[in-house]
């Protein structure tokens, strides 16, 4: 049979981790709610009727059409 003392701390560590759960599960959910509503307020056109993210995307293939040759020439000289 436990000691009593030992049924006391295996309960409160029980009810701790549950807790703990429970406070990082409503934090995690509470975060991926802000950030949802977060990217639907970025519909909003920034150049003309361009929006963010189309903006972001257009952005990064340019970017990407611009250093491919760079990248090319020292991916030939094996860095």
């Amino acid at each position: 049979m436990i000691s009593i003392l030992a049924q006391e701390r295996m309960l409160g560590a029980t009810l701790g981790c549950a807790l703990t759960g429970i406070v990082v599960f409503e934090q995690r959910k509470r975060i991926y709610d802000s950030v949802s509503n977060y990217q639907s307020e970025m519909k909003e056109p920034i150049f003309g009727k361009i929006s963010r993210s189309e903006f972001a995307l257009l952005w990064n293939k340019t970017v990407d059409q611009i250093f491919v040759p760079v990248i090319e020439a020292i991916s030939s000289r094996r860095w």
